[in-house]
């Protein structure tokens, strides 16, 4: 039976698209865009049920659903706006509002899933990948007034996801570090610069430290990550060798050949 929360999830995305073309005037770059994101997220959802023998979302994956659909929309205005092809100049305004509410969604889902006691690695990983998608797109949104290199915090998790995926010659780049609040903090950092950088509230210089600031942090977030996966990699190394046994030397030990 195929889930059908995915599906649920690509209808939420074209209805919101129907309002966003009705509000703004949505071109088809934001079209185009929104409905690709709707496809993947319908598609890459849907895989992961089905990888984790899962016929529907909990409750807490429900929520993190609505922020997926929210951030749907951000992609598709970000789209109009850089391609400069929707009914109105500047829809600005609706952009921040969707991102503002999926950010505050963001400290919903995973207190829905503890309270529920329906705590999962999907939901962790499609409450994850919702945050950096959205990072993504406001970061492209923001380039506009900062410059390019703003898109180092929206592309950083996908390089590292690269380079976890290439990692043939370092296996253990791909284990899972303990979750630890101040890198939770860090991200949810990087989506509320971004959302004020892009209302344009600030001026240029003080956004572009506040922006330049949560790259940092990243960099830093993901280096301590890194580090922590090697040392853990070390340590189980050396705790099989420690137990793995060894041969028995030195006077009990009985040379095979003597015996019969």
């Amino acid at each position: 039976m195929t889930p059908h929360g995915p599906v649920v999830g690509l209808v939420g995305v074209l209805t919101l698209l129907a309002v966003l073309g009705r509000a703004t005037g949505l071109g088809p770059a934001g079209w185009i865009v929104g409905v690709a994101s709707g496809v993947a997220l319908c598609s890459l959802l849907k895989a992961g049920l089905v990888r984790a023998s899962r016929r529907r979302l909990l409750p807490a994956d429900r929520v993190t659903l609505s922020r997926a659909v929210l951030v749907c929309g951000v992609a598709a205005l970000v789209a109009d706006i850089v391609a400069g092809t929707g009914g109105t100049d500047e829809p600005t305004g609706v952009l921040v509002a969707l991102a503002s509410v999926a950010l505050v969604l963001d400290a919903v889902d995973g207190r829905v899933a503890r309270r529920t006691g329906t705590v999962h690695p999907l939901g962790a990983r499609f409450d994850m990948e919702t945050d950096a998608f959205l990072i993504l797109v406001l970061s492209v949104a923001v380039t506009r007034d900062l410059g390019w290199w703003v898109l180092g915090v929206g592309v950083a998790r996908y390089l590292l996801l690269l380079v976890v995926l290439a990692a043939r010659w370092a296996p253990w780049l791909r284990g899972q570090v303990p979750a630890r609040l101040w890198r939770k903090v860090i991200a949810a950092y990087q989506g509320i610069v971004l959302t004020v950088a892009t209302a344009g509230i600030l001026p240029a210089v003080a956004a572009s430290v506040a922006v330049a600031a949560g790259l940092g942090l990243l960099v830093l977030s993901f280096g301590t990550e890194v580090l922590t996966l090697r040392r853990m990699s070390v340590s189980r190394r050396h705790e099989v060798e420690v137990l793995a046994p060894r041969p028995v030397v030195g006077p009990m030990a009985v040379d095979a050949r003597v015996l019969p």
